[in-house]
């Protein structure tokens, strides 16, 4: 008992010890107000804003206010459950399956895209497009378009995880080919 007591009193003296050999804090002046304004003035003095020049047009920050979600997006619903896609992401909607797009009901649990999508992929179908489709530059291929002409099912346009909207496909101009036979 009187060892055990006896090593805690030298741990403790070891640890004071050891607490009395800390450095101390060093304090330094503070600056004064003069040193202060003259830091000021050489940073505004540097500033590289100031050789910037000056914007033209439109702030694009008004110009690209915020849209109505609810607007541009379509509402999917069924079970009692309701997710929303963007517009335009929904590729194919069956006849029999028209009641459940844009049609809200009161007291369905709105929920993400991917919990939505689990709960009901019997019923619905994801057409995976990269973003030069996305955007129309180009067509979804022949066989897709073939595979969706047979497919009953809601089919939603996806990239990566997420649905994402088909725009239209771009009509790009017909290139211009010389004419063979005018010679130089």
């Amino acid at each position: 008992m009187k060892s055990h007591t006896l090593t805690i009193t030298i741990a403790a003296f070891a640890v004071l010890a050891h607490a009395q050999e800390a450095p101390k804090a060093v304090f330094r002046e503070a600056a004064t107000h003069t040193e202060l304004s003259r830091k000021l003035q050489i940073a505004e003095q540097q500033d590289p804003m100031k050789m910037m020049e000056k914007a033209e047009g439109a702030d694009p920050s008004k110009a690209n206010q915020p849209q109505n979600l609810i607007a541009s997006s379509d509402i999917i619903s069924f079970g009692g459950y309701t997710t929303l896609v963007p517009k335009y992401a929904l590729v194919q909607i069956p006849r029999d399956m028209a009641d459940r797009i844009n049609n809200h009901t009161e007291g369905s649990k709105v929920v993400s895209w991917l919990d939505f999508y689990t709960l009901n992929r019997g019923w619905i179908t994801t057409l995976e497009v990269s973003r030069i489709q996305a955007a129309g530059s180009e067509a979804l291929s022949e066989a897709t378009t073939e595979r969706l002409k047979e497919d009953k099912n809601l089919v939603v346009a996806t990239y990566q995880t997420g649905p994402i909207s088909l725009q239209p496909l771009k009509v790009s101009k017909p290139e211009e080919t010389p004419n063979l036979t005018d010679k130089p």
